[in-house]
């Protein structure tokens, strides 16, 4: 499993409904990509749920490293280049994914953070297996997952939920559309 981000932060003014509106128009044209479990078409809206942006950030996790390829370098991603310029691109290893007992995705929440310094990997690994684990069964909430970008030792933490948490300081998203041809196919559990 591969983990993928790219963010656009947009002007204070921005009307977010047009990013509402290309959600509402181009969303549909991922429910069947090859190699994709998921994608979330994310937002934050500035001054809504904690949030300092205005902002469009979808959040991908992939089957196969060749979707994932075909999606950036075969023309999925070409829209957003061409609309909004190319975003740099963030991705992460997986480290565990796991269901959870929500069926409708409407939040997305998102916590970064470093390695913890001098502890063994294998530990904090199996700790952020353990939080997605945790995550997962909390009430409404659809799916958790954990993973790693080793360029930076910094952990993700990522999970779809019914509600929105309770200000707990991690990011919330608002959930637009979510495209999930291969979520079934995502491995559950520990990636290692």
């Amino acid at each position: 499993m591969h983990a993928m981000q790219y963010e656009l932060t947009l002007p204070a003014d921005y009307d977010m409904g047009i990013v509402r509106d290309r959600v509402a128009r181009r969303g549909h044209l991922l429910d069947d990509w090859d190699g994709l479990g998921l994608k979330a078409y994310l937002i934050r809206e500035r001054g809504v749920r904690g949030s300092p942006v205005n902002q469009y950030a979808p959040f991908y996790l992939w089957n196969t490293v060749e979707g994932m390829n075909l999606f950036l370098f075969g023309g999925g991603f070409q829209g957003i280049s061409d609309d909004f310029g190319r975003p740099s691109v963030r991705q992460w290893t997986g480290l565990a994914y796991e269901e959870g007992a929500g069926t409708q995705a409407r939040f997305a929440v998102r916590r970064r953070h470093g390695f913890p310094a001098g502890e063994p990997l294998a530990e904090v690994s199996r700790d952020a297996a353990d939080e997605a684990r945790r995550l997962a069964a909390e009430d409404g909430t659809v799916l958790a997952a954990a993973a790693v970008d080793t360029s930076r030792w910094e952990l993700l933490h990522f999970s779809l939920r019914e509600h929105a948490p309770a200000g707990d300081g991690d990011e919330v998203f608002e959930v637009l559309h979510l495209s999930a041809p291969g979520r079934g196919r995502l491995p559950r559990g520990r990636q290692w």
